[in-house]
C-alpha cells in the first residue's frame, strides 16, 4: 500500500475525532460556557450542518484545483477552527468554530478520498478508500475516548488544542509527500445533486439519514446518559467512549465478509433491527435497573451497540454502489452529507429531548428513527424488485 494512503487517513482521523469526541466534551462544555446541555448540543448540530451543507459546495468551487493545494487549505482552515475553538471565550465564538471545522473536515474527506483514488491502480481504488475511511473508525475506536480523556484531565479546550497539533503534523507531512498536478473533476453542483433522480439512489439516502438521526439522538449526550441516567461520574465517560469504539472496530471489520455471505440489502435490515433492540434495551436499564447495576450495564451495551452500529455504513455504502456503479463517485459524497444531516437532526432532536424529558427516553426516539429507515429500506427493496433489479 502506497504509505501516504497512511497520511490521509490520519488526516481522517484528526478530522473526525471533532465529530465524535463532541460526547465526552459535552458535559465539560455545558458546565464551562454555563450553558444548558441542549445548547452545548446544538454546536454539534452547526457542526454536521456545515459538513453536510459545505461538502458539495466546495468540493464543486474547488473541483478542478490541484489536490494536494484543497488538502492544506482544508488541513489550515480545520487547524483554525480549532484554534478559534479553543481560544473562545463565548457561545457565539464555539459556533463559529464549528462552522469552520465542519465545512473544512467536509472538504478534506471528499478530496482525501479523491486523492486516494489518484494515488491506486484501478484494481486497488477500493482498498485506497477503505484505508482512509479507516481512520474515521479509529477515530471513534481511539480519538472519541482519547479525546474526552484529555478533556476530564487538562480541560475540553486541551482536546481542541490535541486535535490541531495532530492536523498540523499532517498538514506538513502531506505537503511534503503528495506529489504536484493531482486533478480534480470539475462538476457543477447541479450535476452533483441531479443524481438522487436515478432509481434507488433517493431512498437510500432516505435511510441513512434516518438511521443516523436515531444514532446521534443517543451517541451525541452519552454525557448526559452516563452522569443523568445512569448516576455515574462524568469521569466515565472516556471508558463508555472506549468499549463503544472497540465495537466499531469489530462491526467494521465484520461488515464487509457478512455482506458478503449474506447480501448488503439483508445486513443493512439485520444491522437496523439489532439498533432498535439495543435502543429499547438502553431505555429499559435506565429506567428500570438499580443504580449500582445501571452503570456497568450501560457500559457493556456499548460493545453490541457499537457492533451493529459499524456494521450498516460498509454495508449500506455497498448498497448504494450497486444501485448506480458508474455514479459512485457522485452517490459517495451524498451519501456523507445524509448522514453529516442525520447527524445534525439527530443532535438537535436529543437536545430537545433531554430538555422535556430523562436521558431514558433517548433510547425510544432513536428506535422510533431506526424503525422509520427499517420501513423506507423494506419499501424501497419491494419497489427495486418490481423493477428486475435484484438488491444486494
Amino acid at each position: 500500500m502506497d504509505r501516504r494512503l497512511i497520511w490521509l487517513a490520519v488526516g481522517a482521523f484528526a478530522t473526525s475525532t471533532v465529530a465524535f469526541v463532541f460526547a465526552g466534551l459535552l458535559p465539560l462544555i455545558s458546565a464551562s460556557a454555563k450553558i444548558s446541555i441542549a445548547e452545548a448540543g446544538r454546536l454539534m448540530t452547526v457542526f454536521s450542518l456545515s459538513y453536510a451543507i459545505g461538502t458539495p459546495i466546495l468540493s464543486t468551487l474547488f473541483g478542478a484545483v490541484d489536490r494536494r493545494r484543497v488538502i492544506a487549505l482544508a488541513l489550515l482552515c480545520f487547524i483554525a477552527g480549532n484554534a478559534l475553538a479553543a481560544a473562545s471565550g463565548s457561545y457565539l465564538g464555539l459556533l463559529g468554530a464549528q462552522i469552520v471545522m465542519g465545512t473544512a473536515a467536509g472538504l478534506f474527506a471528499s478530496t482525501a478520498q479523491a486523492a486516494a483514488i489518484a494515488l491506486s491502480s484501478p484494481d486497488h481504488r477500493a482498498r485506497a478508500v477503505s484505508a482512509v475511511l479507516g481512520g474515521t473508525t479509529l477515530a471513534v475506536a481511539i480519538g472519541a475516548p482519547l479525546g474526552a480523556l484529555i478533556g476530564n484531565l487538562a480541560g475540553w479546550r486541551s482536546t481542541y488544542l490535541f486535535i490541531a497539533a495532530l492536523a498540523f503534523f499532517c498538514l506538513a507531512v502531506l505537503w511534503l509527500r503528495l506529489p504536484h498536478g493531482i486533478s480534480g473533476v470539475k462538476l457543477s453542483l447541479k450535476e452533483r445533486v441531479m443524481v438522487i433522480g436515478r432509481p434507488g439512489v433517493l431512498p437510500s439516502l432516505v435511510v441513512t439519514f434516518l438511521y443516523l438521526t436515531g444514532g446521534f439522538a443517543v451517541i451525541c449526550y452519552f454525557g448526559p446518559l452516563a452522569t443523568q441516567g445512569a448516576g455515574m461520574p462524568v469521569a466515565m465517560v472516556p471508558a463508555m467512549l472506549l468499549v463503544f469504539g472497540l465495537g466499531a472496530i469489530i462491526g467494521n471489520y465484520s461488515s464487509g465478509q457478512l455482506a458478503d455471505r449474506l447480501g448488503a440489502t439483508r445486513l443493512v435490515a439485520l444491522s437496523l433491527t439489532g439498533f432498535i433492540a439495543v435502543c429499547l434495551l438502553l431505555t429499559a436499564v435506565l429506567e428500570f435497573a438499580p443504580s449500582h447495576l445501571a452503570g456497568p450495564l450501560l457500559i457493556a451495551l456499548m460493545l453490541p451497540w457499537g457492533i451493529i452500529g459499524w456494521m450498516f455504513p460498509p454495508a449500506q455504502a455497498s448498497r448504494l454502489v450497486a444501485v448506480a456503479p458508474e455514479l459512485a463517485s457522485l452517490t459517495m459524497p451524498l451519501n456523507v452529507s445524509a448522514m453529516y444531516f442525520g447527524i445534525a437532526l439527530g443532535s438537535f432532536v436529543g437536545g430537545q429531548a433531554l430538555e422535556l424529558a430523562p436521558p431514558a427516553e433517548l433510547g425510544l426516539i432513536a428506535a422510533v428513527f431506526s424503525l422509520a429507515a427499517l420501513g423506507v429500506l423494506a419499501a424501497s427493496t419491494r419497489q427495486a424488485r418490481r423493477r428486475g433489479f435484484q438488491p444486494g
